[in-house]
């Protein structure tokens, strides 16, 4: 399988830690690629030009990272990290859909960052603010029921959380989140966080 690979995406963190957790890394060929260039061989896979997308050795490529996880977890015979229809599965993509949110407040914060900052960007920077501040604040509600990466919604929140640290040092969300500080730090040290962390 080919993977549009970017070293500091949250997303393909988090898609790189279910093949982690699945035992698929080593079938995955990763492949640098800046989507903000659109190269040409990133759009022949994708059109709208974003990381991750997956191309599997024997299907259409697949787009975007809860798409790619999913197909991740139909593979090999590991635990399934997408529980089975009921309650279990719809709290699982409850909590992906909220640590994905998170970053999808994060990502475009900060690429506007660098741009004018004018009244409508400056508004839409104190909304995706606030959308980053609520996201947290849900999550340290739901710490309790936070566990070791054995859910899709455990991987989301984990990456989430792992990016801002990485990009958002400057607005420090871990003493007023003391529980979810102690869960992110008592799963850091696992495999597909470990191996998947950020450089640069």
């Amino acid at each position: 399988m080919l993977l549009h690979w970017s070293p500091t995406s949250p997303y393909v963190r988090k898609v790189m830690a279910v093949a982690i957790i699945r035992g698929l890394d080593g079938r995955i060929e990763q492949v640098p690629t800046n989507p903000h260039l659109s190269p040409e061989s990133l759009l022949a896979h994708n059109p709208l030009s974003r990381v991750p997308c997956l191309v599997p050795d024997d299907g259409p490529p697949l787009y975007d990272s809860p798409v790619i996880c999913e197909y991740l977890d139909s593979l090999g015979d590991a635990p399934a990290l997408f529980p089975a229809a009921g309650p279990a599965r719809w709290a699982a993509l409850r909590l992906q859909a909220l640590g994905d949110g998170i970053l999808d407040a994060a990502v475009p914060r900060r690429a506007s960052a660098a741009l004018p900052q004018d009244e409508g960007r400056q508004a839409f920077e104190a909304r995706q603010q606030a959308a980053m501040r609520r996201g947290v604040d849900a999550l340290e509600a739901e710490a309790g029921s936070l566990g070791p990466l054995a859910t899709i919604g455990d991987i989301a929140a984990a990456c989430a959380l792992g990016y801002l640290d990485f990009r958002f040092a400057h607005e420090p969300w871990r003493d007023s989140h003391p529980r979810l500080a102690a869960w992110l730090d008592s799963v850091a040290p696992l495999p597909p966080l470990a191996r998947t962390a950020p450089q640069g």
